[in-house]
């Protein structure tokens, strides 16, 4: 079982900056990709940035340039450093957690979501 578990979302305002992290625990053999999504009431879930086991890095055209992924392979972590945060990037913020289990089965879990709010 792997667990997935998100923090550091809140309240801040617009040209603010959030640091947002993500931890997967649990029988992990191997983290193939940790990535952020996100998504508003009503509305599909939307890609923001992922990271790779091989260090590579992927952003939506919306955050590139404002949000950096980074990873700590050491304790199966990563993180969203969300600068000039604009109103339009309130949401919920999920992570997204693949590898192998210690029993090499393929797992694909989702964390339970943190709420970040950019005031106007």
């Amino acid at each position: 079982q792997v667990q997935v578990v998100e923090s550091g979302g809140g309240l801040v305002q617009a040209g603010g900056s959030l640091t947002l992290s993500c931890a997967a625990s649990g029988s992990i053999f191997r983290l193939i990709a940790l990535g952020w999504y996100r998504q508003a009431p009503g509305n599909q879930r939307e890609f923001v940035a992922v990271t790779n086991s091989g260090g590579g890095t992927n952003y939506a055209d919306s955050v590139k340039g404002r949000f950096t992924i980074s990873r700590l392979d050491a304790k199966n972590t990563v993180y969203l450093q969300m600068n000039s945060l604009k109103p339009e990037d309130t949401d919920v913020y999920s992570c997204n957690a693949r590898g192998y289990t210690n029993v090499r089965l393929q797992f694909d879990y989702w964390g339970q979501g943190t709420k970040v709010t950019v005031s106007s």
